[in-house]
Parts: structure tokens; C-alpha cells; sequence
């Protein structure tokens, strides 16, 4: 196999950033916060903006329903179930303590009242019984959950029950939650929408959702709180603001009050210092590379997907893009064929990079007139050797 050759080509990117002065960026520390493990990310780019003891195992208490309200998801959207799937309750979700949702062993329950008794009023209750409804049994559903895991690269969790009831082999980590939460919000945006309802009704009791922050903030859409005496006060939030949505995972905060301080600072240090832009297009043209052995002798190549960046603001303006293709473009060339990536580099830092693919597909010359091109692609690496 050849080895690479690399190409580092002068082009111009059309960003749509504002037009600022490039100034040094001065951004301070993060806020001093109570919680003893926390994370700040950008929910699309996953840019890590503030962090501490991210990836030390502890106990997650109810934001365990997060990854839980991620697995009923995913099954909805692969048809195992619906929304509108009746659930009979059993005994042993009826008598599940801690926070409830108050459904009555026997009763016939939708799957969407259920999650929403989750999400909403922190139910372990219609946790019990969703996980009944997923796999059977709460214990499938925790082999289900760590199956989960296992593919979404959860490094420092494991899971044995499906409510965050306490117990010394379930746990997880900041980083771990903030993946998960992305992922919930990315892919599952018509379910995360429930996590910003602030209060729902069941069985005529009426509960408002744990979140405070919903109150304090209509930029902020979610998602859970969590509160044991061996965890303390955790909350997860999300929020949009200039175009730019935040992740905040607070975890082992000293009160119920700091929780929400804890969380708000976090996020609001976040949406002050950091915006989150689209740098370039799938589909956007922004190299011709030469094709050697072609019916053509260019082709355009794209990014395999639409490619954001998270930094601070005047930063955006002093990014330099860089391609790297894998080898000397020989047809014949596939459409969508990956043949390189571009690079963004911020002084000598790599920010990003994301693969290139061609725009269009391109059909070889036949045996005379490849060899001919080969016989150019010869000539032509043999001058750039001896350069």
C-alpha cells in the first residue's frame, strides 16, 4: 500500500462568522462552583469548554433516567414500540419508592404518560414500568442499558437498575451523562421536547417539573435533576442561545439551591464567552482537485457533512483551513468517494478537521489513455521529488 502523500493547499472558505478585529481572546477561568464533578459542552460539537473531575466514577442518583429515556427512544424509533402502547402496571413498579408519578398496579398506563412521569416528575415509579414495557423486566432493561453503553463509548458507567436508586455498582461520570444527554437532544428532538414541559398531570395530581431552571430562563429546554443523600444535588441543563446550544452537567452540588446556581453559572460562562458557527457545507464546493487517468481532469470535493465549530468569538476570525488529500486522485473516482479532509488550525492548534469527499463521480480514460496519464503522474511526482 502507498503511503499517503500530502497536498496543503491555499483555498478560500466562505464562513458565515461575524466581521471582528483579530484580537488576542482572553478568556477567563471557569466559575468557582460547589459541585465537585461538573462539564460545560457545546451539544452539536461536543467542545469541551469547562470541566472538573469529569471522568471520576460517582453516583448519578435520577439523572440515570437520562440514559433510560435515551434506550425507550431509540425503541420507539425502531418500532419495537409506540407512543400509544397501553402498559399495565405491575406490583412491583406500583411499589417502587422515592420520587412517583402515582400510577395504580393494574391500570393500563400510554407509554408517552409514562415518559413523560419520568422526565417530567422524575417518576422511578414509570421508570419501573417503562422498562417492563421495553424488555420485560427491569433486569433486561439494565442489560439493554449497558448494551447502550457499551456501543455509545460510556467509559466509566454501569448501570443496575433503571432509576438511579442508590447502589454502590451503579454510577457513572460527567462526561459519560453529557454524551448521552447530546445525544438524546441530536437525535431524538421530537422526545427532548418533553423535557422542557414544566408541568404535567396524572391521576389528578399535578406536579411541576424538578428543573427550577425552566422558570428562570426560556432559553433553557432541559433535562434532569438527580438528588440523593450519597450523591447530592446533580442536575443536567441544555439551552440555546445565539444560535449555540450548551450542555451544563452539575454533579455533588452542597444544596438544592446551589444546584441551580451551580448549573446557571456554568452555562451562562458558556453562552458569554463561546459561540458555536457553521464553518462549511455538505455539498459546498471548496476545492477543485486535479483527477489524473480521468475523462475530467478536476473534481470537486465537499465535506461529508455540514461542519460547526465551537470557540470564542473573535477566534472565528484567525481559523486557517488546510487540505490533505490521501494520494494523487486517480480515476476511476466514485461519487461521494473520501479522498482526503480539511483542517482548521488556530495558530498551531488543530481545532477540527472533517473528512472530503468528491461531488462527482468520474470515469477513467480507458487502457491507452491511462497508461498516458500514468506516464504524466510519473513524470510529475519525479520533479515534485526532486524539488
Amino acid at each position: 500500500m502507498k503511503n499517503p502523500i500530502s497536498f496543503l493547499v491555499s483555498f478560500i472558505l466562505v464562513f458565515s462568522i461575524l466581521n471582528l478585529e483579530a484580537e488576542e481572546s482572553f478568556i477567563p477561568d471557569p466559575p468557582s462552583l460547589t459541585a465537585k464533578n461538573y462539564l460545560l459542552i457545546d451539544a452539536y460539537t461536543n467542545k469541551v469548554l469547562a470541566e472538573l473531575n469529569a471522568e471520576e466514577k460517582i453516583e448519578p442518583a435520577s439523572i440515570t433516567k437520562i440514559m433510560t429515556g435515551y434506550v425507550v427512544s431509540d425503541q420507539i424509533k425502531g418500532g419495537f414500540i409506540s407512543l400509544d402502547d397501553e402498559v399495565l402496571i405491575s406490583e412491583e413498579c406500583w411499589r417502587r419508592g422515592g420520587s412517583r408519578m402515582f400510577i395504580q398496579q393494574g391500570t393500563k398506563v400510554s407509554l408517552l404518560d409514562l415518559i413523560k412521569g419520568m422526565v417530567i416528575q422524575s417518576g422511578n415509579d414509570a421508570s419501573c414500568a417503562i422498562a417492563e414495557h421495553v424488555a420485560g423486566s427491569e433486569d433486561n432493561f439494565v442489560d439493554l442499558m449497558m448494551r447502550y453503553a457499551e456501543q455509545l463509548g460510556l467509559r466509566n458507567t454501569n448501570f443496575i437498575n433503571a432509576t438511579g436508586w442508590p447502589d454502590n455498582d451503579h454510577y457513572s461520570s460527567a462526561e459519560d451523562i453529557a454524551k448521552v444527554s447530546s445525544l438524546l437532544i441530536n437525535n431524538f428532538p421530537e422526545h427532548y421536547s418533553l423535557y422542557k414541559e414544566k408541568w404535567f398531570t396524572f391521576n389528578d395530581i399535578r406536579q411541576r417539573n424538578r428543573n427550577a431552571l425552566l422558570w428562570q430562563d426560556d432559553d433553557i429546554d432541559g433535562l434532569k435533576t438527580g438528588h440523593t443523600e450519597s450523591a447530592g444535588y446533580c442536575l443536567v441543563s441544555s439551552g440555546v442561545k445565539n444560535n449555540t446550544r450548551l450542555i451544563a452537567v452539575t454533579l455533588n452540588s452542597s444544596s438544592e439551591k446551589t444546584r441551580l446556581t451551580d448549573n446557571r453559572r456554568l452555562l451562562d460562562y458558556g453562552f458569554r464567552y463561546y459561540r458555536t458557527q457553521k464553518i462549511i457545507s455538505r455539498n459546498q464546493s471548496i476545492k477543485e482537485a486535479q483527477v489524473w487517468g480521468g475523462i475530467k481532469e478536476f473534481v470537486g470535493l465537499s465535506p461529508v457533512k455540514d461542519f460547526y465549530l465551537t470557540l470564542p468569538l473573535r477566534d472565528f476570525k484567525k481559523i486557517e483551513p488546510s487540505v490533505i488529500l490521501n494520494n494523487h486522485l486517480q480515476a476511476p473516482l466514485e461519487e461521494n468517494e473520501v479522498v482526503g479532509k480539511i483542517i482548521f488550525n488556530l495558530g498551531e492548534e488543530e481545532v477540527g478537521s472533517i473528512e472530503l469527499m468528491t461531488l462527482e463521480g468520474v470515469e477513467g480514460l480507458g487502457f491507452f489513455g491511462s497508461a498516458w496519464s500514468n506516464i504524466k503522474l510519473l513524470v510529475y511526482r519525479f520533479l515534485r521529488e526532486e524539488d
